[in-house]
């Protein structure tokens, strides 16, 4: 977690790095692009939106009733159900578990769950050889770094970034093999991993929906990396928050529809794996163990809350993909598991508004995080709720935001004075701007314009053109 200067700092770093910045520019031509294709390819797509708000909604007003059902019903298949409080709840279970087992090797796929609660940090400290073995993951591992996102954690790296961390990492290959292309380096860390696969002993995947009617998990990813977590250990370990839950496998389908659509721009994902109990007598594969930990820390709080809405997130990614202040920063300035908008309100409801309620600034409240939720999250309301709360509490910035705020609401009750007041700022504003039209440089506007230009106004203020337009109306015979 960052706290305020922390985060103004690491603003100002992510601006001024010239490769992130490069990096940060693929994101619309990617994400945003397929899914503007994706949506147009289905015509049904905004229906599909609020039948998924209203199955989310649904499902957190009965969430105990669909987590006993889970229970009952993923116990009935063979799995061992753990609930987890908190963090250090989860750890200790997990690493209960990989000791029973004798582990010495655990592999992991992609879950944003285990990064919240450090687990694989918690398990290399008891001496246990942990991979991360999504691509992605695997690369901010070995690079000592967090996620940059949800689902493309590698985001922020250019190919030179890639081909440099699997050199020092594999530092036991040839140092004059061909590393210069995706296919390269995806071939090496393939061949690595796959080492690791065959030598786990535990297993650890997150879950997108745990389905109550059967107690089964269904994982999503698109390498597969995830199938071989699961199926080639002796011990899987199913690691999820528990708003994860689903009541059928029909509630879940609309919601997979929309998650790969709104993510990546797939129509489904490359896997969609679902997972009942471990091994029955007569299968071909799979663990001799399955064990499922739902990790509460924090959501019952958040669930009794007026924030609750947050808790139909899928994980899809694209508040981020579309947001102008993440794909100016990306994800690391944020300091926080959950970056970008549904970060901002998630991080401050589950770490503590008073380490991170400040995110909520790293907004311009222009809406298009909520307009392309696919669960259609109220993210911008809820911003602004943060930041209301972070304004309420005694500090040097909030003291002078107060001040300010009671400044303009002072003015804004005098509307002649306020007509005024605007007027003289148009005018000023204008006549700084020359003929150019943009301002290099403007008052309290430093911390825009040292990043770029500022518009100028165009001449006359808004109730100026309302009133000009009202009058021609008027003139103009009907």
């Amino acid at each position: 977690m960052t706290d305020r200067s922390t985060f103004e700092a690491a603003i100002a770093a992510a601006l001024a790095d010239e490769p992130l910045q490069l990096a940060l520019a693929d994101v619309p031509a990617g994400f945003v692009a397929g899914r503007q294709r994706a949506r147009a390819e289905l015509p049904q797509f905004d229906r599909l939106r609020r039948t998924a708000r209203d199955i989310r909604d649904h499902i957190l007003a009965n969430l105990d009733v669909y987590l006993e059902t889970f229970e009952a019903n993923a116990t009935k298949a063979g799995s061992q159900v753990h609930w987890a409080s908190n963090g250090e709840d989860a750890r200790r279970i997990i690493l209960d578990i990989c000791r029973k087992a004798g582990a010495r090797v655990v592999t992991k796929s992609k879950s944003m769950v285990s990064e919240e609660i450090e687990l694989r940090e918690h398990l290399e400290k008891a001496s246990l050889d942990v991979v991360e073995t999504d691509l992605g993951e695997y690369l901010v591992q070995i690079r000592g770094e967090r996620p940059s996102h949800i689902i493309a954690p590698a985001i922020h790296l250019r190919v030179g970034d890639v081909a440099k961390a699997l050199r020092l990492q594999h530092s036991h290959l040839p140092g004059d093999r061909e590393l210069e292309t995706p296919e390269a380096m995806i071939t090496e860390a393939r061949q690595v991993l796959r080492e690791k696969f065959l030598a786990a002993d535990v297993g650890i995947t997150g879950a997108n929906f745990l389905i109550a009617e059967s107690g089964s998990a269904i994982i999503v990813t698109n390498e597969g990396n995830a199938d071989l977590t699961m199926s080639l250990p002796k011990v899987h370990i199913v690691l999820t928050s528990l708003e994860k839950v689903v009541p059928t496998f029909a509630d879940a389908w609309p919601l997979l529809r929309l998650l790969a659509r709104s993510a990546t721009g797939q129509a489904l994902s490359a896997y969609t794996t679902i997972v009942t109990g471990p091994r029955r007598q007569g299968d071909g594969e799979g663990p001799e163990a399955c064990h499922i930990v739902i990790l509460d820390n924090g959501r019952t709080e958040l669930l009794a809350s007026d924030l609750r809405p947050v808790l139909r997130c899928i994980r899809c990614g694209a508040c981020m993909n579309y947001c102008p202040i993440y794909c100016s920063i990306g994800g690391h300035a944020y300091g926080s598991v959950y970056p970008g908008p549904i970060g901002a309100v998630l991080s401050p409801a589950l770490g503590g508004p008073s380490a991170t309620a400040h995110l909520a600034e790293a907004s311009t409240f222009c809406g298009r995080c909520e307009e392309v939720c696919p669960v259609e999250i109220p993210l911008v309301s809820m911003l602004r709720k943060w930041r209301m709360r972070d304004l309420s509490r005694p500090s040097p910035t909030s003291r002078k935001s107060r001040a300010l705020l009671r400044a303009w609401a002072i003015l804004a009750a005098r509307p002649r004075a306020y007509r005024m007041a605007a007027r003289l700022g148009v005018r000023v504003l204008t006549t700084l701007s020359g003929r150019h039209g943009r301002l290099r440089r403007a008052p309290f506007a430093s911390a825009w314009t040292r990043y770029r230009d500022l518009p100028a106004p165009e001449g006359r203020t808004f109730q100026e053109q309302w009133a000009r337009r009202k009058r021609i109306d008027r003139a103009e015979p009907t």
